[in-house]
């Protein structure tokens, strides 16, 4: 079995111990902010330890978009190569468990779509694409 390894940048780390130990009803908004959160557990694709990541939450139909922005700095996330390496992922919303697998979504038209989206759930999105030149993930997470 996999060994989990928690995050090493104090406020994830933080976040995600308190979504975890309290089952989902505690750490649900990202640093407090008000903005929903959901926890993204994965694998990971260097270390086969599993990751966990609080994420903004956007949800269309019963699905989940993740949005590999970190900040709009010019690299990606890890966790997105994680999820090109293994899509399967644990969505916990709030109480809420799911099984799910991530597919990045590179057709323009339903990235639009979906960015849309993202956008209108959390503003600052379209700043960090404005503030780098790579092109941000999306992933697209859909029941098993």
């Amino acid at each position: 079995m996999a060994t989990y390894i928690p995050p090493t940048i104090d406020w994830v780390r933080k976040q995600v111990e308190l979504y975890e130990s309290s089952e989902g009803t505690k750490g649900t908004t990202l640093l407090d902010s008000g903005m929903p959160c959901i926890l993204v557990t994965h694998n990971g694709n260097k270390t086969g330890g599993i990751r966990k990541i609080p994420l903004m939450r956007v949800k269309v139909d019963d699905n989940y978009v993740l949005v590999g922005s970190m900040g709009g700095q010019p690299k990606n996330p890890v966790w997105v190569y994680n999820l090109r390496a293994d899509p399967t992922v644990e969505i916990r919303d709030a109480t809420a468990v799911y099984n799910m697998r991530a597919r990045e979504v590179t057709d323009d038209e339903e990235r639009a779509g979906l960015w849309e989206a993202c956008a209108a759930a959390y503003p600052p999105y379209n700043d960090y694409q404005a503030k780098t030149t790579r092109k941000i993930p999306v992933f697209l997470a859909e029941p098993i």
